[in-house]
């Protein structure tokens, strides 16, 4: 495990006492400041999302146009597809747009591309397909946003394309009838960090308004919006978009919907996954959303769509046990590929003087590299781009990255290289010849070393705040569950204490740690996963997350520490 450096939040001079009319802790009022939320009504609106604040979509540039285009092909009954992606955010993207515009009198069809046959994004011959079928409106959901020569493509065989994506825009639009992206230029809607399910939401808050005010509806107010929030949960989370703003009112009120009875087909899926009772965002990042995922990384993503659509209890249990199966041959080929990864790394006397780690091999599958460079971005903390090359010396990868290094526009630089690359800050996807890896590693490579000094090679552990032993209560634990749900721009809290007595240590499990510790005549249980290797000393600092442990029905304050180390 690599060393980290603790870096403690500064407080304000000044913490905030209230959140709005309710008291807070002080540590609470700490954390929420130190994340630029301090006066009362921020506080208020942070710790209880309402539907009341969403933003209205009519400012997205592009919606009216989208709108109109809409109930121009409801009123004359024209084909629509819906063209996703084959994630987790493309399939729940997908399903929202489909369900919403069947059930309000839309002819919709759909299509997911296939990754190893049409690629990502929009792919002329498949476009060439949903023409030839009858579609006049092709509606694209997390893609399309580059697609300049497909949009052109669509214009000359007398179809019309609207854009739904999040993915950052060219200085070239595609020649779309509409396209909605709050990362365009001159969009005045003011969250930008939407995934591409939060677009489409938006787009249908807009068209019930309009079908409302026509009245298609009659005496009805038209289908409540609200009940697909599961979807915008789903997907939101597992695109790893800030859980801030926008975001932080779709998926509070959608983990509520999903907890409760809901869709067969999200039932079915959360019995294969052994998920009950409340639904956390980490849950539905690590349980519900591989096994969503798991069909289009290994064969088609067909499957997830079908199963979020169905109404038909047993065929979706039917679907979500196959889905559960493609998980576990993931996680199978994801483990070997991970191992062979890291040997290459350790093993090819590159590390730790190179500040970046690409790699390639025809032995690795296409759908699952992007897991793997995660899971090696994390574990050496350097940016990492690992390739699958097919039979005929072409390879697709996938990167993930580390803070301070900008992975897009990384590529950029290496740009004469790629024949195809896209993404963001953090994530990006990347076609190339064979035969140019070596010479794109070390492009790649010459970019890190200009921009990544040894600081930015030791990983950081954000810690919000320090702690006191007297502060650290059950009372503490309960109130920061109101921080939730944690994910990407709002993580779990960190908290920190130092010089703690180790009054009793043992493994647990495998590889687990259970401390008894004390300071100040205040004594803590904690548990340390993943540590039973560590060193520990008489005498240590901790960085924690205090939470109620439920065991034998009692619930006991826990210290779950994320690191440790010996007090100076």
């Amino acid at each position: 495990m690599q060393k980290k450096q603790w870096i403690v939040r500064t407080a304000p001079v000044e913490l905030p006492a209230m959140a709005g009319e309710k008291a807070i802790l002080p540590l609470t009022a700490a954390i929420l400041a130190g994340r630029g939320i301090s006066e009362p009504d921020a506080m208020d609106a942070f710790l209880s999302p309402s539907l009341a604040d969403m933003l209205d979509p009519s400012r997205m540039k592009g919606m009216a146009d989208a709108v109109a285009r809409l109930l121009e092909a409801r009123r004359r009954q024209e084909k629509i597809t819906v063209y996703g992606d084959y994630d987790v955010d493309g399939i729940t993207g997908t399903t929202l747009l489909v369900s919403f515009l069947r059930q309000t009198g839309f002819d919709c069809d759909y299509f997911i591309p296939n990754r190893f046959d049409d690629g990502y994004g929009l792919n002329g011959e498949a476009l060439d397909r949903i023409i030839n079928a009858g579609a006049a409106l092709i509606l694209s959901v997390d893609c399309g946003i580059t697609a300049v020569e497909e949009a052109l493509f669509c214009r000359q065989r007398g179809a019309e394309l609207i854009i739904v994506d999040h993915h950052a825009p060219k200085e070239t639009l595609p020649d779309a009838c509409a396209v909605l992206n709050p990362l365009q230029s001159g969009c005045d809607y003011a969250f930008k960090c939407l995934a591409g399910v939060g677009v489409a939401f938006n787009l249908l808050v807009a068209l019930r308004a309009a079908l409302r005010d026509q009245g298609s509806f009659g005496s009805d107010s038209g289908p409540d919006l609200r009940q697909w929030l599961d979807l915008v949960a789903l997907g939101t989370i597992a695109d790893v978009v800030p859980l801030i703003g926008q975001n932080r009112i779709y998926v509070t009120h959608g983990l509520r919907l999903l907890a409760a009875p809901c869709k067969p087909g999200i039932q079915a899926l959360k019995k294969v996954a052994g998920v009950g009772g409340a639904v956390s965002s980490g849950q539905v990042g690590f349980r519900l959303a591989p096994r969503l995922n798991a069909a289009g990384r290994m064969e088609s993503a067909v499957p997830g769509v079908e199963l979020l659509l169905g109404d038909d209890p047993p065929h979706c249990l039917a679907i979500a046990e196959e889905l559960d199966a493609a998980n576990g041959e993931r996680q199978a080929i994801e483990r070997a590929i991970l191992q062979e990864a890291i040997s290459l790394v350790e093993q090819g006397g590159n590390y730790p003087d190179r500040r970046s780690i690409v790699l390639a091999s025809p032995s690795w599958h296409q759908g699952v590299v992007g897991i793997v460079a995660s899971r090696l971005a994390e574990r050496f903390h350097r940016p990492t781009i690992l390739i699958a090359l097919d039979e005929q010396g072409q390879g697709k990868g996938s990167g993930r990255s580390i803070p301070g290094f900008h992975l897009l526009d990384a590529l950029k630089v290496c740009s004469p290289l790629l024949e195809r690359f896209g993404g963001h800050r953090h994530a990006v996807g990347v076609s190339l010849s064979g035969e140019r890896v070596d010479d794109f590693s070390a492009t790649f490579e010459a970019e890190a070393r200009r921009l990544l000094g040894n600081g930015e090679l030791m990983p950081r552990l954000d810690i919000d705040a320090e702690a006191e032993p007297r502060e650290v209560t059950k009372e503490l634990a309960l109130e920061l569950k109101r921080l939730e749900p944690f994910g990407m721009g709002n993580p779990e809290p960190l908290l920190m204490m130092r010089s703690l007595t180790v009054l009793e240590q043992r493994v647990v499990g495998e590889d687990h740690l259970r401390l008894r510790l004390s300071r100040d005549d205040h004594v803590f249980n904690a548990i340390a996963f993943r540590m039973a290797s560590r060193t520990v000393s008489e005498t240590i600092d901790i960085a924690f997350f205090p939470e109620m442990n439920q065991w034998n029905g009692s619930s006991t304050l826990q210290l779950r520490v994320k690191d440790l180390r010996p007090t100076e």
